[in-house]
C-alpha cells in the first residue's frame, strides 16, 4: 500500500469524527437558533418569503464560521467542544441582541423586505467573523 493510501486509511476515520461532531454542533445551534427567533423563518420560507430564507441562510452561515475556526484550532476534540459550544453560545446570544437592537426586522422580514433580511445578515456574519477571529491563541498557533 502506497505511502498515501495508508495515511488516507489511517486519517479518515477521525476526519469523520471531526467533521461530524461539527456537524452535529451546526445541527443544534441551527435548531436553537430557529426556536430562539422571534419569527417563524421556517414557515415563512415554506410560504414563499425570501427575505426570510435569506436571514436563515445568513444565520447559519454565521454559526457556522465559528465552528469552522474551531475545528481549524482545535487540538483534540474535547477542544473542538468545548471552544464550539463557547463560540456557539456568544453567537446565539448576540444574535438575540441583534434581533432585539433591530426589533422592527422582524416585521419587515415578515413583510418580504429583503433590505431588512441583507441588514441581519450583515450584522449576524460580522459578530460570526469576530467570535472566529477571537479564537486565535499566538502561544498555540491555532488557526
Amino acid at each position: 500500500m502506497t505511502a498515501t493510501l495508508q495515511a488516507f486509511q489511517e486519517g479518515f476515520p477521525s476526519y469523520l469524527v471531526w467533521t461530524g461532531t461539527s456537524a452535529a454542533l451546526l445541527l443544534i445551534s441551527s435548531s436553537v437558533y430557529i426556536l430562539l427567533t422571534p419569527w417563524r423563518e421556517l414557515a415563512l420560507v415554506k410560504a414563499g418569503n425570501g427575505s426570510a430564507g435569506l436571514a436563515l441562510a445568513g444565520a447559519i452561515l454565521g454559526l457556522a464560521i465559528p465552528i469552522a475556526a474551531c475545528l481549524a484550532s482545535s487540538v483534540s476534540l474535547l477542544d473542538l467542544l468545548i471552544w464550539g459550544t463557547v463560540a456557539l453560545l456568544l453567537q446565539l446570544i448576540s444574535y438575540r441582541v441583534i434581533d432585539m437592537l433591530l426589533s422592527e426586522i422582524p416585521r419587515r422580514i415578515q413583510n418580504d423586505e429583503a433590505g431588512a433580511a441583507i441588514v441581519l445578515i450583515s450584522a449576524k456574519i460580522s459578530v460570526a467573523l469576530l467570535l472566529a477571529a477571537g479564537l486565535w491563541d499566538p502561544e498555540l498557533q491555532r488557526i
